[in-house]
């Protein structure tokens, strides 16, 4: 029995139409004419035997046949990236070549060291014109390249809500509820804050959709009711900052402000709440052909984990 003939050309044509939503647009992203583009749909639905979108006016919108199909066909857009990768840089540099994405805390706090341990001496063989790539960003914005394969892998600080992603507990992070010396008006800053004392103060707040924000309301939230006033800000940094200046209250990992208690600029505030502990994990999509890099990576990360290395445990 013949097997139908698909093509990676067609496979590219569905995904960015897929995420376009029209040939038009997806003729525009993959610098073919509209009309190769209709073309390449029509001849992958007639292959498969299957509509893959819904018409809705000049939209085209993923049925439950397409959203079954679209996950295969980026994971074979993705192999197929890796093995020119690998014919065009050679196997030294295929050992190094991973796209690696960050939650904020994690890819400003402990990735770097990471990075260092993977990459290590194997850069000074990596050939001219050697790139690698990370992203930070919030949980979400992680969670949603590497379900698009834009990244191999992700390490994230918040719950993973996406089903095509596998998500494997890594670290544990300690949250610290911080603020400026003083900032409840006692000479000793040892003292235990009463709870009514933190549900009056200004919050300095992550943005929604960081996984900071979002572990941090779920620890908080039972305790204080509601943050009767808050301040959202962009990164953990731009929060240390403002706390430090007296600006309010933050819940941050420590990791984030260790060297500001350690020189004083931050206090931890002593309060009757249980510990805070948040799941980092690592994420990965279930359909990720693992490479010699990303095993390599993986097998690395998750031994910092079992030693408990950075305050991880």
């Amino acid at each position: 029995m013949d097997m139908p003939r698909l093509t990676l050309r067609q496979m590219r044509v569905f995904a960015a139409v897929a995420q376009t939503g029209s040939t038009a647009a997806a003729a525009q992203a993959i610098a073919l004419s509209q009309s190769a583009t209709s073309s390449a749909l029509n001849e992958l639905e007639r292959l498969l035997g299957l509509r893959l979108f819904d018409r809705t006016g000049k939209r085209l919108v993923l049925n439950d046949d397409g959203r079954r199909v679209l996950p295969r066909a980026l994971a074979l857009l993705d192999a197929a990236a890796d093995i020119e990768r690998l014919a065009h840089e050679g196997g030294d540099a295929d050992a190094l070549a991973l796209r690696i994405g960050a939650s904020t805390t994690l890819g400003n706090h402990v990735l770097p060291a990471l990075l260092r341990d993977f990459l290590g001496a194997q850069l000074q063989a990596a050939p001219a014109g050697w790139q690698a790539r990370v992203r930070i960003g919030n949980t979400e914005a992680v969670c949603e390249a590497v379900a698009a394969f834009e990244l191999d892998v992700g390490l994230i600080e918040g719950p993973n809500r996406l089903p095509a992603l596998a998500s494997t507990p890594w670290l544990q992070d300690e949250m610290v509820l911080v603020a400026a010396p003083g900032t409840f008006g006692t000479a000793d800053d040892t003292a235990r804050v009463p709870m009514r004392r933190l549900r009056e103060s200004l919050w300095l707040l992550r943005e929604p959709g960081s996984g900071t924000r979002e572990v941090t309301d779920q620890l908080l939230l039972p305790h204080l009711g509601a943050h009767a006033r808050s301040l959202e800000l962009g990164s953990s940094e731009a929060i240390q900052q403002a706390a430090v200046e007296g600006l309010g209250v933050a819940c941050l990992s420590r990791w984030v402000v260790q060297e500001a208690l350690a020189a004083g600029r931050l206090v931890a505030l002593q309060t009757a709440l249980p510990p805070l502990r948040r799941q980092c994990h690592l994420v990965l999509h279930r359909h990720k052909q693992p490479t010699r890099a990303l095993s390599r990576f993986w097998a690395m990360a998750m031994a910092r984990a079992t030693v408990g290395r950075d305050g991880a445990r």
